[in-house]
């Protein structure tokens, strides 16, 4: 299971029992959009090569609202 935990810097992710930090710049960088443009689904999609997406996508500036 993956956790992914959203601030305004970036995603604090737990993958596979790994911790890591995705900063905000590196999100936007691989996704070319907004850092509150990207969905939970795409920081998923940089995070895992095939990742079970379940539900709607999130923006992450409606998780931070």
């Amino acid at each position: 299971m993956t956790s992914l935990a959203f601030d305004d810097d970036g995603v604090d992710v737990v993958y596979e029992g790994t911790e890591f930090r995705l900063e905000r710049t590196l999100i936007e960088e691989a996704t070319e959009k907004g850092y509150y443009d990207v969905t939970d689904h795409e920081v998923l999609q940089i995070v895992a090569e095939h990742p079970e997406l379940t539900g709607e996508p999130r923006r992450i500036g409606d998780i931070l609202d």
